[in-house]
C-alpha cells in the first residue's frame, strides 16, 4: 500500500521536499481528507475542493510564510489550513474551542490576513506588498480571489490602486462562475466570454496595467506550477486567471455546487446527503421572509426586492422563481444594493432590501446618506442577526442595533417569532413615511402554523407577555424564547419591546413605576445595545429603579454552536432563570 503523502506534511517545508511528480498524489489525499472530515463535522466543502490544486501549487513554488499568501473569504482555505501545521486538529473546524473556518492571524503564521467577508485580498495584499517595498523586503504577495469576489467594488478599488504602483503584488482569479450561489453581472459575462475565447474588447486587467496570463486550467498541477515559477520572475502587479471547478472531486459537489458549498453532514464514501425528515418542523426564518415576500408582492406590485450575491442564504430565490422581475442579486456589493433600493423608492417603488446584519456593516454610509437623511422608506431586512454559530467572529450579526439605532429617521423591529415578522413586513409595504430595518436570526423559529392572515402592527408599541412583581424583563427579538422558558416558574413580568426606535414609552413608563428590578435580555451586543436605549431611557426621566442588562458582552465571540455559544456568554435559558431567580 502506498504511504500517505499527507501525513508527512506538517509545514510547507516538507511539501517543497516532495518529488514534482508525487504532488497529482498528495492532491488525491488532500480532497479525500476533506470530504472525510467535513462528512461528519460539517462546513465548507465546494469553494475548498476546488482549490486544491492550486492550494498546493502556491506553498510548493512560493516560499511561504515570507511569502505572503491571502485568501479572499476564506471559505476555500481548508486545503491550506491543513497544508500549514493544522492537519491534525483540522477535525476541530468550526466548533468551540477549535480551529476558525477562515483564516486567521492569531492562529497560524501561515494566515497572513484575517478574513470572513469578500473583496479585501487585493487591498491587503497590496497594502503588504507596498509596505515590503518601503522597508527593502524581497518576498512576493499573493491574492488569490474568486470571480463573484472581483466584481465587488473594493475589489474594484484595490485593482485600480495596484495598477499604477511598482508593487510585487499577484492576483489569482479563481474562476468557477459560482460565489455561494452562481455569479451575476457584466463582469461575470466578460470572464464567460475569455473563457470561451470569444471576448472582443480590450482585456481589462490589462487595461488596468496588470501583467495578465491565462486563463490556464486550475487542476492541471504542473501548468499552474510552470506558471507560478513564471510569474515569480515578473516585476510588478501581475494577474493570473485560472479556471476552476467548486466541488471537484465529489460528483454531487460538482452538480450541485450551491447545496454543496456548505451541505451539512453527508455520506463520505457516496456524496449523499442525509434524507430529509418527514417531522414537520417550524420554519427557518429566512424561508418565512422569502415565502412570504411572495405573498405581498403578488398582491402589490410596486414590491421589488433586492439582495446582494445572497438569493438562497436571504430565501428571496422564491422571489426571484416566481417573480424575476422584481427580485434582483445584485452581486456582492452591499453598498450598490442600499443605494439602490434608494433610487428605487424615489419612484414609488417598496424595495426589501435583504443584507445578513454582518454584511449591512460594509454600507453603513449609504444606510446615512442615501436613505436616512432623505427619508426614503427602504425595508431592510436583516437576516442572521444575533449569534449565527460556527462561522464565528466575522459572521455573528451582533453590531446592527448599536450601529443603526443612532441614525435619524430610521425604524428599527425585532419580530419575536415568525408571525411578528410577517406582520412587519405586511405593515411596512402599506407605506412608511420613513426606513425600517427588521432584524430576525438565522435558523429555525418556533411556530408550525406561521401562515397566519395579515394583521397591522402599530409602529413603536410593544407587548405584555407576561404579569408579576417587582422583576420586570424586557426583551427584544426572538431571544425572547429563552426568557419565556426561564420564567415558567417565576412570578415575573416579561415584555417584549419590540421596537428599538422609536420606543415605546407609554409602556416604559409604567414598567418603571410599578417594578423595582428591570433586566433587559438581548441577542446583541451590550455596548450601545437595546439595553442601552433603556438606560438612556432611565436617566432621561430620572428613574431611580436597579438595571441589569444581559447581552453578549465587549468582545468578538468565536464559533461553535447557538447552543453553545448562548450559554457562553449567559444567554441560555439556566443562565437566565438562575439571573433572574436571584433578583426576584
Amino acid at each position: 500500500m502506498q504511504k500517505s503523502l499527507l501525513k508527512q506534511i506538517n509545514t510547507p517545508k516538507e511539501l517543497r521536499l516532495l518529488n514534482h511528480k508525487d504532488l497529482p498524489q498528495l492532491a488525491k489525499e488532500l480532497r479525500e481528507f476533506i470530504i472525510n472530515i467535513v462528512a461528519t463535522k460539517e462546513g465548507h466543502l465546494g469553494a475548498s475542493l476546488g482549490v486544491v490544486e492550486l492550494t498546493i501549487a502556491l506553498h510548493y513554488v512560493f516560499n511561504t510564510p515570507t511569502d505572503q499568501l491571502i485568501w479572499d473569504v476564506g471559505h476555500q482555505a481548508y486545503g491550506h489550513k491543513i497544508l500549514t501545521g493544522r492537519r491534525d486538529n483540522f477535525h476541530t473546524n468550526r466548533q468551540l474551542g477549535g480551529i476558525s473556518g477562515f483564516p486567521k492571524r492569531e492562529e497560524s503564521i501561515y494566515d497572513a490576513f484575517g478574513v470572513g467577508h469578500s473583496s479585501t485580498s487585493i487591498s491587503a495584499a497590496l497594502g503588504m506588498a507596498i509596505a515590503s517595498q518601503l522597508k527593502g523586503d524581497n518576498k512576493h504577495h499573493i491574492a488569490v480571489i474568486g470571480d463573484a469576489s472581483i466584481a465587488s467594488g473594493m475589489a474594484f478599488e484595490g485593482l485600480n490602486h495596484a495598477g499604477v504602483t511598482n508593487a510585487n503584488l499577484l492576483v489569482i482569479l479563481n474562476d468557477n462562475a459560482i460565489g455561494i450561489d452562481p455569479s451575476v453581472g457584466a463582469l461575470k459575462m466578460y470572464l464567460t466570454n475569455v473563457k470561451k475565447g470569444t471576448q472582443k474588447q480590450d482585456n481589462i486587467f490589462e487595461a488596468l496595467n496588470f501583467n495578465y496570463s491565462g486563463p490556464i486550467d486550475g487542476h492541471n498541477l504542473d501548468e499552474v506550477i510552470k506558471e507560478l515559477e513564471r510569474l515569480k520572475t515578473v516585476k510588478g502587479p501581475k494577474f493570473l486567471h485560472i479556471i476552476t471547478t467548486k466541488g471537484k472531486g465529489l460528483k454531487q459537489a460538482e452538480a450541485d455546487q450551491v447545496k454543496y458549498h456548505a451541505p451539512g453532514k453527508f455520506d463520505a464514501k457516496t456524496g449523499d446527503l442525509p434524507i430529509k425528515s418527514t417531522q414537520i418542523q417550524a420554519p427557518k426564518y429566512q424561508d418565512v421572509f422569502g415565502h412570504t415576500i411572495v405573498e405581498l408582492a403578488k398582491q402589490n406590485k410596486n414590491i421589488v426586492g433586492i439582495t446582494p450575491a445572497m438569493p438562497t442564504g436571504s430565501s428571496l430565490k422564491y422571489m426571484m422563481e416566481q417573480i424575476p422581475d422584481r427580485a434582483f442579486d445584485v452581486g456582492i456589493a452591499e453598498q450598490h444594493a442600499v443605494t439602490l433600493a434608494a433610487g428605487m423608492a424615489t419612484q414609488g417603488l417598496i424595495p426589501f432590501c435583504n443584507i445578513y446584519s454582518t454584511f449591512l456593516q460594509r454600507a453603513y454610509d449609504q444606510i446615512i446618506h442615501d436613505v436616512a437623511i432623505q427619508k426614503l422608506p427602504v425595508i431592510f431586512c436583516l437576516d442572521r442577526a444575533g449569534l449565527v454559530g460556527e462561522d464565528g467572529a466575522t459572521h455573528h450579526g451582533v453590531f446592527d442595533l448599536s450601529y443603526l439605532r443612532c441614525i435619524p429617521n430610521l425604524i428599527i423591529f425585532a419580530p419575536r417569532n415568525e408571525i411578528e415578522l410577517r406582520n412587519i413586513m405586511y405593515t411596512a409595504q402599506l407605506g412608511l413615511e420613513q426606513p425600517i430595518a427588521i432584524r430576525y436570526p438565522r435558523g429555525r423559529g418556533v411556530t408550525i402554523d406561521w401562515k397566519q392572515p395579515f394583521s397591522k402592527i402599530e409602529i413603536g408599541k410593544g407587548v405584555t407577555l407576561n404579569k408579576g412583581n417587582k422583576l420586570a424583563i424586557l426583551s427584544i427579538g426572538t431571544i425572547a424564547k429563552n426568557v419565556s422558558e426561564a420564567i415558567k416558574d417565576l412570578n415575573v413580568s416579561h415584555y417584549d419591546m419590540r421596537f428599538v426606535k422609536p420606543l415605546d414609552e407609554n409602556l416604559l413608563h409604567t414598567i418603571f413605576k410599578t417594578h423595582k428590578t428591570i433586566v433587559t435580555v438581548e441577542d446583541h451586543v451590550i455596548n450601545g445595545g437595546f439595553g442601552s436605549v433603556i438606560l438612556e431611557f432611565a436617566s432621561k426621566n430620572d428613574y431611580k429603579n436597579t438595571l441589569k442588562v444581559l447581552g453578549i458582552p465587549d468582545a468578538f465571540v468565536e464559533q461553535g454552536s447557538l447552543a453553545e455559544l448562548q450559554e457562553f456568554v449567559g444567554l441560555d435559558v439556566a443562565s437566565l432563570k438562575s439571573i433572574f431567580s436571584k433578583l426576584s
